[in-house]
């Protein structure tokens, strides 16, 4: 079957889906042939609630590590395919296990909020996990006076901080991509755009985020185009979100915004890219590569991980 046309594989991977008992979930960084095959396509909070929650056997994951590693946690019965198991996160891989138990020794008497984008190593130690689209909501419903240990990412920390007011400590980690927006391009676009509205993720950077017109999830930024009037956005999250956008609103704009260097794909995530359609059909034929956790490590970050779903 190697290389055969994309529409081989599908008809493929469909058929072996039906014998297996398998279900596709795909993040909305995948490329667009990738997110029409999945079965549920969406943000880190969808998916984990679509991983706790279907009667496959088996989830092919169509994401990077972390997001398999989230979905393998929440349902240990299954088997827990990825693709490529290179597809990792330099958010998550910038925060390791022995540095982060430092970290919080170091900062006793306060909670730990780590959002979704870590190891299932650092959300065993973690209280109360978050992602982007409910990271806000979690913090407000803690104790007022509760001081807060926020992991990895210092961008979303920080505007979690700034709209909350809490007592936040947070770790200083970031997602490259987000990181690599320039801000002088975005304002030249929307200058060229007359009418456009700047939508960012909250991992972007400040300066970003302060020309932003609306900020929000990769969800609540998908959401954001379908129901505002606007007709043109500039899109400040990894650009395969794009595809999802177009689908629900064909007639508005959509505008990947652009990298500090002109040169590079720095707004795409290379790890999100490594799936490709062979390697989803060859990972649903072989049943490999397989997510294996410790046992210990996934029943500790199961806790919280459900506290997070019991509050979303």
């Amino acid at each position: 079957m190697a290389g055969k046309k994309t529409k081989d594989y599908v008809s493929e991977i469909r058929r072996m889906k039906a014998e297996k008992n398998a279900i596709i979930l795909a993040h909305y960084y995948q490329t667009d042939d990738i997110q029409d095959l999945a079965d549920f396509v969406g943000d880190s909070l969808g998916l984990s609630q679509k991983a706790a929650s279907n009667s496959a056997d088996i989830i092919l994951f169509a994401g990077v590590r972390f997001m398999a590693e989230t979905a393998k946690i929440l349902a240990p019965g299954k088997k827990v395919l990825l693709p490529d198991m290179d597809a990792v996160c330099s958010l998550a891989d910038s925060c390791k296990a022995d540095d982060f138990r430092k970290f919080i020794d170091e900062n006793p008497g306060r909670i730990v909020v780590s959002y979704v984008n870590t190891t299932a190593e650092i959300k065993a130690l973690s209280d109360i996990i978050c992602t982007s689209s409910n990271a806000v909501q979690i913090v407000n419903s803690l104790p007022e006076g509760q001081k807060i240990l926020f992991a990895p990412d210092r961008n979303l920390g920080n505007y979690v901080m700034n709209i909350t007011g809490r007592d936040m400590v947070i770790w200083n980690g970031t997602c490259h991509v987000h990181e690599e927006f320039s801000l002088e391009e975005i304002l030249r676009l929307k200058k060229e755009n007359i009418g456009a509205k700047i939508i960012v993720h909250p991992e972007c950077e400040l300066p970003i985020r302060m020309v932003a017109d609306y900020i929000g999830s990769t969800a609540g930024l998908l959401k954001f185009t379908k129901t505002d009037p606007g007709t043109s956005y500039i899109i400040a999250t990894e650009p395969g979100i794009i595809h999802q956008m177009k689908k629900a609103e064909p007639e508005k704009n959509f505008i990947a915004a652009p990298p500090e260097e002109e040169s590079c794909s720095c707004n795409e995530c290379p790890y999100m890219k490594l799936n490709t359609m062979e390697k989803l059909y060859l990972c649903m034929e072989n049943k490999f590569p397989e997510i294996v956790l410790d046992p210990l490590t996934a029943q500790r970050a199961l806790i919280p991980i459900n506290r997070m779903l019991e509050m979303s």
